[in-house]
């Protein structure tokens, strides 16, 4: 850069353009019949980088405005404005390279060297890319679900070519690889609905009325503004425990999808307070111990 400056000074702006043309046409390397110079590399870059900018932007208009036309969740609208992103990518790639001039021919071999790469070293990567892809089409997941995959659990926020993220109930991020969706079994709490049951279980001494525990866990149902009314929730006797009857209070909702353990909070502590005004026992465990021996020796 500095001799060029010093070629405008004492030469003028004629040398200047001819050194600025002798360096963009110097050849890095040569393909075939072509050549790849330094002013053609940065036409690639630049194009390429123009090529992204401008997808992405195409991108949020189709999933920000053309789609919201449609009844469509953002789940959807998201995974159809990735895959024109990427239809995208591919076709303005190619016809960038085409027009390039670039004899295509001769990237055989370093195509060939690239297959083996992916084989060895980008295994992986290729793997969580085609995974991203399936996603993206059969749509296990989508924005906005509930899931469980690991021992992560959250939701998902974004779906990318190489990764998931997803926020947990702390607002922490996690960055799972798509290939986990594909090959590990995956709860999704919001696949068909946002409709979920939930099952909380209570026990109370056997001295108690099944019939008034019924009542009482209905009546505490009905009024938390979390559960839903249809479909209605309901109380089931399911055993005779070692201290305890126990009965399982099942209720849907749809608010507390991403956070059941807030509901089963509310419920509970409004469980207690009922069953305190009505007097009724909630056991502890108890056990019975017999001694039969060994206190004569003791005392003797």
């Amino acid at each position: 850069m500095e001799d060029l400056l010093q070629d405008v000074k004492e030469d003028g702006i004629g040398a200047f353009l001819e050194r600025l043309n002798n360096f963009l046409e110097y050849t890095l390397v040569t393909l075939g019949s072509s050549k790849l110079t330094v002013g053609l590399l940065i036409a690639l870059v630049f194009s390429v980088f123009i090529l992204v900018i401008v997808t992405e932007w195409i991108k949020k208009i189709i999933v920000h405005k053309v789609l919201t036309r449609y009844q469509m969740d953002i789940g959807t609208r998201q995974s159809v404005g990735t895959i024109i992103r990427y239809v995208l990518l591919i076709g303005g790639f190619v016809i960038i390279i085409q027009n390039s001039g670039i004899d295509l021919s001769a990237l055989g071999i370093l195509a060939g060297a690239l297959g083996v790469g992916i084989g060895f070293g980008l295994q992986n990567i290729t793997n969580n890319f085609i995974s991203g892809l399936i996603i993206l089409f059969e749509r296990p997941i989508k924005v906005g679900d509930r899931i469980e995959v690991g021992d992560v659990n959250g939701d998902v926020i974004k779906i990318s070519s190489r990764s998931t993220m997803i926020v947990t109930n702390d607002n922490i991020s996690i960055i799972v690889p798509n290939s986990q969706f594909i090959d590990s079994p995956v709860i999704n709490w919001s696949h068909n609905d946002r409709n979920i049951r939930f099952n909380f279980p209570v026990g109370v001494s056997y001295k108690e009325d099944p019939q008034k525990i019924k009542s009482v866990l209905m009546e505490v149902a009905t009024n938390n503004d979390g559960v839903l009314k249809t479909p209605p929730p309901d109380v089931l006797f399911v055993e005779y425990g070692d201290n305890s009857i126990n009965f399982i209070l099942r209720v849907w909702t749809s608010q507390y999808i991403n956070k059941p353990k807030v509901l089963k909070s509310q419920l509970y502590y409004e469980i207690f307070r009922r069953f305190n005004e009505e007097g009724i026992e909630i056991p502890f465990p108890q056990r019975d111990l017999h001694l039969k021996s060994g206190f004569e020796k003791i005392g003797k």
